[in-house]
């Protein structure tokens, strides 16, 4: 007898052990191997704030069954993991910690914060890379990368020295989106837009010659404090007379002119609108154009500025309850009304952002987005469904410059330094000693550090050794497929698209792989406020991580989000079950020294038909993944091995293994075999642990499963004809079993079968089939009913097929005895029921006041027995008649 398996499969026994024995054999780790095409991913770094979600399942299941494949098939493949710095996340985090020990970033100062940034990540960092190890993530952990690292930092300096050498980094006053809750400037794509309801409050601007006022409509009327003028449009008739002149800005008294500018829309409102430089995007835009005063009357935390005594220091939404109540007192305030509009909020806290005027760093992004455009429209990048190119166009089309500065310590420091004797900055790849203009050593370094997304859009050229040419580079570069979910285009996406294209000179991966998010059951976004989240943790440790990598494999196509449940979860457990068995019953009858697969000669009609169906299944399953339809791919794998392989062809394989014929016996383990190991590879990549503890056990060749050659289509196992004629024989058994089934006969009651059909060759080698499948106990096949006698066809059932009717005689199906007492007790019972029926029916009282629909329910339901009793005496009369 050959190895065992455990009775049953438990994951517990089997995942940690296996994975220790591929990372202690190194197969994870990418050989560079230059004879080999090279097929690389580089992971989606999880921030190192990060525990394991179901997010981060599918991403790394989906990255994991590319790779797994790509090995197999003979690629040089590389799977390069790592995690980001995380600056906002990551400095937030700690600050709260700092918090309960009653300690500010200002008590430790900034070498002291990072000394403390640096032992968090230690303590903390690795967490959700051992988190992925228990997906069966086959990273090569050897060359794992963090975004913060010496090498990203190199990269980092290079790149924002290089862009400011081309003029294409620079810093300026401009509008910013600025958190005041993480005080710090957050990129356009990092704003999240929300529907608020809010108010217009209607406010009258006097004139200052008093010929009237003007009025206008604001949804901030705390603004107001730094409004330096008071818009209309150049073609509005109605105010064409009144630009130039001087208005009094209510409660400030301050004078501020009428402008005319094309940024007004006629239609909307009054057609006037406020001007606040400071604190509008469009408006500073105006501000610009007509040269007006940039008042600032917020400070960083969202507070009214020491500039205006009454409100100092109120919060934001304080000062615009106090501002509305003293215009009411001034008559300012004509009406209030109710306003839904759309608000930015911080994608990190949630915090409605603040539109800042401020001293930043910008990269120029025309110049940059019109490569990555380019790029994609000419197909050297695919995203994967396409329709996902519109959002990636659409964010690259309407670009404005990128705020690349961040008021954080933690992460990259901006790579310039400013002269306190000349003024002037200079920008070095590494520390400088002194100014590069004046040579004055009174030099000091911008405080800020860089966007997160800054180090992160280098990620796959950075982390192959760039900006150094290394072999990695060479070989690894441009990588192939980019795993991600579509919330990520424009934060990361794009940029890697463009960074790639400015600083390699080519597309950073050809293909992108758009994924949809994990909802719950009931199609909800998983999130703490609904407690609907679910850890993966908790899953694999309960099902096993075969379980849940099936489960996300399997609802998953590309770009759709898709539901999960535990009962998904436990059909996946049960299709590990259903294969564990198929293997321990190929095992109990294999001998000890069984032969390494292969294909045996003299095969039987339902071994050709199984390599066939095999043989298909190899190629759809290729040619599916290579498509990126990996929910495809393990659809078929699990209909053909629950339905196919077990339910089928393990059942007539039966039929020689417990034979005698000893070398029918050697060729079906032969094919069993071959079958199973060749479809445990196939699957493996899809749940790797119990097909590498399966594979072990049955006859083999190499160390691993994960190592082993993907099975190919194979030319010389298409057997057509013998797959179609075990489909005909198929179908008929199908036939038969609903035929029994729809008359409740049990799978132990036996029948003869007299069989018609122009195939009488194949149906009568059948026999066996039918014998072990159908409850067949005799078989008579001929090509036509003449051949039988006249007799044996009428009193039977009959079953027809495309390719043959079959007769099942009555008396072998029905004992007529016992079924005659059924029917006359059924008789009895319908009786009973009418004449309950009429009694009903007969009372005058339940008739007139019984509702109508009552009554007429209970004449359809007289109807009804009373065709079930004329149905049921015709039975009894036919089984009188044999009796």
């Amino acid at each position: 007898m050959a190895k065992e398996l455990e009775k049953q499969y438990n994951p517990q026994n089997v995942e940690d052990r296996l994975y220790a024995f591929w990372m202690d054999k190194g197969y994870f780790h990418a050989q560079r191997d230059m004879n080999k095409k090279p097929y690389t991913i580089v992971i989606p770094p999880p921030n190192i704030t990060g525990q394991l979600h179901m997010g981060h399942a599918l991403d790394n299941t989906l990255q994991d069954i590319l790779i797994r494949y790509h090995r197999m098939a003979g690629y040089d493949t590389l799977w390069l993991p790592g995690t980001d710095h995380a600056s906002i996340a990551t400095e937030a985090k700690i600050v709260e910690a700092m918090k309960k020990e009653g300690i500010t970033k200002e008590d430790l100062g900034r070498e002291g914060f990072l000394e403390r940034a640096w032992a968090w990540k230690a303590q903390y960092g690795g967490r959700i890379i051992e988190q992925l190890k228990k997906m069966g993530s086959s990273c090569d952990w050897d060359r794992e990368r963090f975004t913060l690292d010496e090498g990203c930092n190199k990269a980092v300096n290079e790149v924002f020295c290089n862009l400011y050498e081309k003029g294409l980094i620079y810093r300026g006053e401009r509008m910013v989106n600025w958190c005041p809750h993480c005080l710090t400037t957050i990129s356009d794509a990092e704003v999240e837009y929300e529907d608020q309801a809010g108010s217009f409050w209607h406010l009258r601007y006097p004139f200052k010659d008093g010929s009237g006022y003007l009025e206008l409509a604001t949804t901030r009327p705390e603004t107001l404090l730094g409004d330096t003028a008071v818009a209309v449009n150049p073609k509005d008739e109605r105010y064409k007379d009144l630009v130039g002149k001087t208005l009094i800005l209510p409660i400030v008294h301050r004078e501020i002119p009428v402008i005319a500018d094309d940024y007004v829309d006629i239609e909307f409102g009054t057609g006037v609108v406020k001007i606040t430089p400071a604190h509008d995007p469009n408006d500073f835009e105006v501000g610009l154009r007509h040269n007006l005063e940039v008042i600032t009357v917020l400070t960083p935390d969202a507070k009214i500025t020491e500039d205006y005594p009454k409100y100092a220091g109120m919060d934001r939404y304080e000062a615009r309850k106090a501002i509305v109540k003293d215009l009411e007192a001034e008559g300012a305030l004509v009406k209030i009304e109710p306003y839904s509009h759309n608000v930015g909020t911080c994608y990190r806290c949630g915090t409605t952002v603040e539109p800042r005027v401020s001293k930043q760093w910008f990269v120029e992004m025309k110049p940059l987005a019109q490569p990555a455009i380019d790029a994609v429209k000419e197909g050297k990048t695919k995203f994967i469904p396409q329709r996902f190119e519109k959002v990636y166009f659409h964010w690259l089309e309407n670009i404005r410059d990128w705020c690349i500065s961040r008021q954080l310590w933690w992460g990259h420091r901006i790579p310039a330094w400013y002269c306190a004797d000349c003024g002037e900055i200079t920008v070095s790849r590494t520390t400088p000693d002194k100014c590069c203009h004046c040579g004055s050593a009174h030099i000091e370094q911008d405080p800020d550090t860089l966007d997160t997304w800054f180090s992160s859009a280098l990620w796959p050229f950075s982390t192959l050794g760039w900006p150094d040419n290394t072999e990695d580079l060479k070989h690894y570069y441009p990588t192939n497929t980019l795993v991600t979910g579509y919330d990520i285009i424009p934060f990361w996406v794009m940029r890697m698209m463009f960074s790639g294209l400015e600083q390699t000179g080519e597309v950073p991966f050809d293909s992108v792989l758009i994924h949809g998010l994990v909802r719950d059951s009931q199609g909800r976004k998983m999130s703490k406020s609904l407690g609907n989240g679910i850890d993966p943790l908790e899953i694999i440790d309960k099902y096993g991580a075969d379980a849940l990598r099936f489960t996300l494999a399997t609802n998953n196509s590309p770009g759709n989000d898709m539901r999960f449940s535990d009962e998904k979860v436990e059909a996946s457990r049960n299709f590990a079950n259903k294969i564990w068995n198929a293997a321990r019953f190929i095992l109990m009858n294999l001998d000890e020294n069984e032969p390494a697969p292969y294909v045996p000669e003299n095969l039987a009609l339902e071994d050709k038909w199984i390599l066939d169906k095999y043989n298909a299944l190899a190629s759809e399953v290729t040619d599916a993944i290579e498509k990126y339809e990996l929910g495809i791919a393990v659809q078929k794998l699990y209909d053909f091995i629950w339905d196919v392989f077990c339910d089928w062809y393990i059942e007539i394989a039966k039929i020689r293994l417990n034979g005698e014929d000893a070398e029918a016996k050697k060729t079906v383990k032969a094919v069993l075999v071959y079958v199973m190991s060749n479809t445990l590879k196939l699957l493996h990549p899809f749940m790797p642990f119990i097909t590498e503890e399966i594979w072990q056990t049955l006859p083999h060749v190499g160390e691993s499963i994960m190592i082993s050659e993907w099975p190919l289509f194979r030319e010389d196992l298409v057997f057509t004809e013998a797959e179609s004629d075990m489909e005909k024989v198929m179908t008929a058994v199908k036939a038969i079993r609903n035929r029994r089934a729809e008359m409740n006969i049990p799978p132990s009651k036996k029948a003869t079968l007299n069989i018609v059909s122009k195939e009488t060759a194949l149906f009568s080698d059948a026999a066996k089939y039918f014998q072990r499948l159908a409850s067949a106990s005799e078989i008579a096949v001929a090509d036509s009913e003449a051949k039988f006698e006249a007799e044996t066809l009428e009193d039977a059932v009959s079953v027809v097929t495309e390719a043959a009717t079959i007769y099942i005689p009555m008396g072998d199906l029905i004992d007529f005895k016992a079924e005659l007492e059924r029917l006359q007790k059924e008789k009895q019972a319908v009786l009973k029921e009418i004449d309950f029926i009429n009694s009903k029916l007969n009372n005058e009282n339940f008739v007139k006041k019984a509702p109508e629909k009552l009554v007429a329910t209970q004449r359809e339901n007289l109807e009804k027995q009373t065709e079930k009793l004329s149905m049921l005496e015709e039975s009894i009369k036919k089984i009188e008649a044999r009796a």
